[in-house]
């Protein structure tokens, strides 16, 4: 969710290896969920088909620039790292038949804005108040150009706005430019987190867990034709050459209202370090990224830097009530560890970075935007991403507490709480402010690079 700017691959020799684990096909699946460039600055650029000619035309021609899970961890990232990412409407616009576009799951073909209520997204993270046109049928593609700088995402959107000239009738809805904030020496977000601490290990990558991450998941929970942790996967997207090695990626623009978290803190902490404790409270973890169940009095910067301790704990013997990391606290949620059943078919691996400018500490709230423009990938939007929402961000009944959400995404409109469990009395804040709002949103499809040659050489529909 944070700034793209460290490189994180995986190893591909050992991915190599025959016998050991299903064969991942390196050159078909797009990098983008299997490993980040070594960029700092990117730019996503929102697409309308309005000819099913010009739609072809324009991937044929980008088909060549778009960073496959092999090449991208060997290489240098300059402006062939792209990514592209399709809606159902733009599979439509694009000229897939409608027998087929009928074989893909009910939640991809209705879009995330009709999906609103079941994610929780009402009040202002509503779709009728997003921006952008991410909310309207006319959404059919988004292509991520990748940068090592922002002079060089500049040359990147020049040449693609070159590009689009020639490809008729594919036009611009929006974009968003995204580019690292300081410290530039770890991945963090505005809020001042440490991030890119949890994410799943693919098997078959090659990767080794870090301590308390879990085992390797099978890959066909984040990409289509794989064995899942239940076995063969059935009832994929036909045909097989567009749903193989694919994925689905829910879009989410986070406004991160910065100030007013800060206000938030003083408010309920008289001195720096009990904001400090107030703000690892909500997270589940100091800002330096040290996890309270391990570090719960105080913070410890060489903990949250340290990669192979820093996310080796669990909450059902440690913290089973939650007196170091609180039971609503944020990734307490996102990731309930052993204190959820089937944990194994609701990972999620997290893709994206930050937007807007630094609010300089001490700063009065600028009235600029800022905040995180995140990717979620997965096999499946309701048993992944939409469970996530839904259960585990917006149930005010998690962990039984009753009138609570995630307190630093979840949809707030200053009617719910959050507990501190605290012997002999707990403590509970009352009426917790919206810090982030929703701005945006959109249900994609990942496809492979045969895919997206597929795709390309659709018949003429217009």
């Amino acid at each position: 969710m944070s700034v793209l700017q460290e490189v994180d691959t995986i190893s591909h020799r050992a991915a190599e290896r025959t016998g050991r684990h299903t064969l991942l096909d390196f050159e078909d699946i797009q990098h983008f969920l299997m490993s980040r460039p070594p960029a700092r600055a990117a730019r996503y650029e929102f697409l309308t088909f309005q000819s099913g000619r010009g739609g072809r035309a324009w991937l044929s021609g980008l088909i060549d620039k778009v960073g496959t899970a092999k090449a991208v961890g060997e290489n240098i990232v300059d402006s062939r790292w792209v990514t592209v990412a399709i809606t159902w409407r733009g599979l439509q616009a694009l000229g897939l038949p409608e027998a087929l576009l009928a074989t893909f799951p009910q939640e991809f073909r209705q879009g995330m804005a009709a999906r609103a209520d079941v994610l929780g997204l009402t009040g202002a993270n509503h779709p009728t108040n997003w921006v952008g046109g991410l909310a309207s049928p006319n959404l059919h593609a988004i292509a991520i150009l990748f940068a090592r700088d922002v002079p060089e995402r500049e040359r990147c959107r020049q040449e693609h706005e070159r590009y689009l000239v020639q490809c008729e009738g594919v036009q611009l809805l929006s974009s968003l430019d995204l580019e690292g904030i300081p410290p530039f020496d770890y991945a963090h977000e505005h809020f001042g987190y440490r991030d890119r601490l949890s994410q799943p290990v693919i098997e078959g990558t090659g990767a080794e867990p870090t301590p308390g991450s879990g085992p390797p998941i099978k890959p066909g929970e984040f990409f289509l034709g794989y064995p899942d942790e239940e076995g063969a996967a059935a009832g994929l997207p036909q045909p097989e050459i567009l749903s193989h090695n694919g994925s689905y990626v829910a879009y989410l623009k986070m406004e991160e209202h910065v100030a007013a978290f800060r206000d938030f803190l003083r408010e309920h902490g008289e001195t720096p370090e009990q904001q400090e404790f107030i703000a690892a409270k909500l997270m589940g973890r100091w800002r330096s990224g040290a996890p309270l169940v391990l570090s719960p009095e105080a913070d410890d910067p060489n903990l949250g830097a340290d990669l192979q301790r820093n996310n080796d704990f669990s909450y059902a013997h440690s913290d089973p009530h939650g007196y170091s990391c609180p039971l609503g606290a944020h990734i307490r949620r996102m990731n309930p560890r052993d204190t959820a059943v089937n944990m194994s078919r609701r990972k999620m691996i997290r893709r994206g970075g930050t937007y807007g400018p630094l609010l300089p500490e001490g700063a009065d709230d600028d009235g600029i935007e800022r905040g995180i423009a995140a990717f979620i990938g997965c096999a499946s939007l309701v048993r992944q991403f939409e469970f996530a929402m839904n259960v585990w961000t917006n149930d005010p009944n998690f962990h039984e507490l009753g009138n609570e959400r995630d307190p630093i995404c979840g949809t707030q409109d200053g009617t719910f709480d959050m507990t501190i469990p605290k012997r002999p009395i707990r403590k509970k804040i009352r009426g917790i402010p919206a810090f982030t709002t929703i701005r945006g949103g959109a249900y994609f499809f990942l496809p492979g690079i045969k895919a997206l040659r597929y795709l390309a050489s659709l018949g003429e529909i217009d």
